[in-house]
């Protein structure tokens, strides 16, 4: 990866929903490895936050790109509500460990400001780190931890969340 071009996070629109599935496959094939979810006959996975983002007036979808190369996408969901979520983050692999993710979501959240949340597992040991450092970049020391079931689901081990204001 060139690392003197700017990352650029702009709000993904319908034409790049192509662009988007195609990530979000990497995206799941990558949590595949930590939920034991395996890809439909057709080798897809499930898309209903793909839908969402694109469809959904409460969602909005963002593509991160250096020099038009899509490096990854977030999804932002609640956007009418007081907490705004960050639902679903990716950044390909060749992109990660540079800082990109986290100029990333310092974007997209300055872009809401506000009240936020974002989960992830305590067996995704690169997300733990990662979203411990990301909000300490955009919220300092004010943020916290804590662990929740996962709705409708008690065979599954707690999903951990951090909330943090910008």
């Amino acid at each position: 990866m060139p690392s003197g071009a700017p990352v650029h996070v702009r709000p993904a629109t319908a034409a790049d929903r192509l662009t988007v599935e195609r990530l979000w496959l990497m995206f799941r094939h990558d949590m595949s490895e930590f939920a034991g979810v395996v890809p439909n006959p057709d080798g897809t996975f499930r898309s209903e936050r793909v839908e969402a983002a694109f469809t959904d007036a409460d969602w909005a979808p963002y593509l991160i790109e250096r020099e038009r190369a899509p490096l990854g996408f977030a999804f932002v969901r609640a956007l009418s509500g007081p907490v705004r979520v960050l639902n679903s983050f990716f950044v390909v692999r060749a992109a990660r460990r540079s800082g990109i993710g986290l100029r990333a979501v310092a974007d997209v959240v300055d872009r809401h400001p506000g009240a936020w949340e974002v989960a992830f597992q305590d067996v995704n040991l690169p997300a733990v780190g990662f979203w411990r450092r990301a909000a300490t970049t955009v919220a300092g020391q004010a943020w916290t931890e804590e662990r929740r079931p996962v709705p409708g689901r008690a065979d599954l081990p707690p999903d951990v969340w951090i909330s943090f204001t910008v």
